[in-house]
């Protein structure tokens, strides 16, 4: 890991948006593992939850996604959609599914978005400026934003990538 900031990462601080409980939840177009989608139509007249992890193949992040789509009927019971991101493409959250179903005992059937371009992490504020990658970039916080069927943030959760 690098030990200082890059001037390219500090450029990529500098564009990233601040989302606070009550504010109308940024939509997107990205891909994903199901295709081009909007978020705010993804998730219709329902309660969303987006999720992101700092990268593909983690184990923590491996066993979190797995739990996620074990409570799938919750999820459905709670009138609920759920869809996570992490940095990686979607051809490597592919692969990555394969092996959480697998070691997790689940199917993951919902979508992972295509992160590869930072554009979310860059909308919701999800980039640490403290958390550096080899080349000097921010990396991806973990954060869980709750949004209302009217699309407004309800709830914000975010904890530094070197915790869990």
């Amino acid at each position: 890991m690098a030990s200082q900031i890059s001037e390219e990462g500090k450029a990529e601080i500098a564009k990233q948006s601040v989302v606070r409980i009550g504010d109308s939840a940024p939509d997107f177009s990205a891909e994903t593992t199901q295709g081009k989608l909007s978020l705010h139509e993804y998730l219709g007249d329902k309660w969303g939850v987006l999720f992101s992890h700092p990268a593909d193949f983690t184990p923590v992040c491996t066993t979190e996604l797995g739990r996620v789509a074990q409570l799938k009927e919750e999820w459905a019971k709670r009138n609920t959609k759920v869809i996570g991101y992490s940095v990686d493409s979607a051809v490597d959250h592919a692969k990555w599914i394969q092996d959480i179903n697998e070691t997790q005992n689940c199917n993951v059937d919902y979508p992972l978005i295509d992160g590869t371009d930072k554009s979310v992490a860059l909308r919701y504020g999800m980039l640490d400026p403290d958390k550096l990658d080899d080349a000097g970039m921010p990396m991806t916080v973990r954060s869980v934003f709750v949004i209302d069927p009217n699309k407004k943030v309800r709830m914000i959760l975010t904890y530094p990538a070197a915790t869990g």
